[in-house]
């Protein structure tokens, strides 16, 4: 009859499970965990100095007229020194024109310069030092029939 009885506690989840005592019984290890102190990747030093590498006492500034596509390697060379260079192809062929603008406004991207037109046919090269702005040309194209922001 004790067989039955267990039997119905079994299936209605009442029966004492001795399995589970064991457990109870034995003793965990705890483990020990030591913290190390990790040092900062980047330090604090409020007295670190900060020097741009490329200091140089006077900009110089080029002025060129090219009358042949073979001008624009010295005028590549010229923005990779760190020089500023005014361009002016009014004097060349279109087609010439547009060649030589192309190679030399690939080369100002390649160095991280900048490239500007000043008008038809007068160009700008800044090398990446240098910061050109052109405020008419803002003034001009901020302006609207009623200007809000003043």
């Amino acid at each position: 009859m004790s067989n039955v009885l267990s039997k119905v506690k079994s299936l209605l989840g009442f029966e004492d499970y001795e399995e589970y005592d064991d457990y109870e019984d034995e003793e965990y290890e705890k483990e020990i965990v030591e913290e190390e102190e990790v040092e900062p990747v980047i330090s604090n030093k409020k007295n670190s100095k900060v020097v741009n590498i490329h200091t140089s006492s006077a900009t110089k500034v080029t002025i060129t007229k090219p009358v042949d596509y073979e001008e624009a390697t010295e005028i590549c060379e010229a923005l990779k020194n760190r020089r500023i260079v005014l361009v002016n192809t009014t004097v060349l062929e279109l087609k010439i024109a547009q060649r030589l603008l192309d190679f030399i406004s690939g080369s100002c991207y390649a160095l991280g310069g900048e490239l500007q037109q000043i008008e038809k046919g007068v160009y700008l090269l800044s090398p990446s030092n240098v910061e050109v702005t052109n405020e008419l040309k803002n003034e001009l194209s901020s302006k609207a029939l009623f200007n809000w922001s003043k």
